[in-house]
């Protein structure tokens, strides 16, 4: 544990660094295949909520992502309360450098490395069992436009964009397996990777599943879904 602790506060200092000092080792795969990545989830281990949580606090994840993994800043996201499979791949995503957006991805890229499949699931069991937070970002209601309401609700034949709701719920709560929660995400995050599903920087989505849905989304939308999604009462809050 103390070479992982070392190896942890090594990589959390080149949090300051810029892009160009970025190793050129970094790894790199090309994006999942739906079969690669069902063997992967068949595959996760059951996660161990007591050892993630062991595993968490020595990671110093809190550092980043706030005590229990709720961070009260748009910096870095909350894992609280986060769907463990969606957890799982990211951390997987960050092991085998499918995600790899930019500079700031270098830490976890770094960091994962020294973690085993087991570890990355009891992590994962540990986030999802801690409270959602809400209500974190947004000071007062923001008006959404009908027309995002309806995008969220019925989606848009016209761009073949089908229903957010049909896949991350209808109160952003996320589906089953992989996809993620999006109830009170920052805006700031939700903007970034939405631009980058957009772009084509961010291709760790199985069959492109979510870059296909963005590539049509106007920076407005994007802005307004972000809105949307940052003050979405979970199911149950009043």
């Amino acid at each position: 544990m103390k070479i992982k602790a070392l190896l942890i506060a090594t990589g959390l200092s080149v949090l300051g660094m810029s892009s160009a000092m970025a190793s050129p080792n970094m790894p790199h795969s090309e994006p999942w295949t739906m079969s690669e990545w069902l063997e992967a989830k068949n595959n996760m281990p059951e996660g161990d909520i007591i050892r993630g949580e062991k595993l968490a606090n020595d990671g110093y994840c809190y550092s980043c992502h706030g005590v229990g993994g709720n961070n009260p800043t748009q910096a870095t996201p909350s894992l609280a309360g986060q769907n463990a499979t969606y957890t799982y791949k990211m951390l997987k995503d960050y092991q085998s450098g499918r995600f790899i957006v930019d500079h700031k991805s270098d830490v976890m890229v770094n960091l994962v490395k020294i973690y085993n499949d087991q570890d990355l699931a009891d992590m994962a069991a540990y986030f999802a069992a801690q409270e959602r937070p809400y209500a974190q970002y947004i000071e007062k209601e923001v008006d959404v436009a009908p027309e995002i309401v309806r995008l969220v609700a019925k989606g848009d034949t016209s761009r073949m964009i089908v229903p957010c709701a049909s896949c991350h719920g209808a109160h952003g709560e996320g589906g089953m397996n992989e996809t993620p929660a999006l109830t009170n995400l920052s805006p700031r995050m939700f903007i970034r990777h939405m631009e980058a599903y957009r772009d084509g920087t961010r291709h760790n989505d199985v069959m492109s599943g979510m870059a296909q849905f963005a590539r049509d989304l106007t920076d407005e939308e994007i802005q307004q879904l972000a809105d949307y999604y940052a003050q979405l009462k979970p199911r149950g809050v009043e």
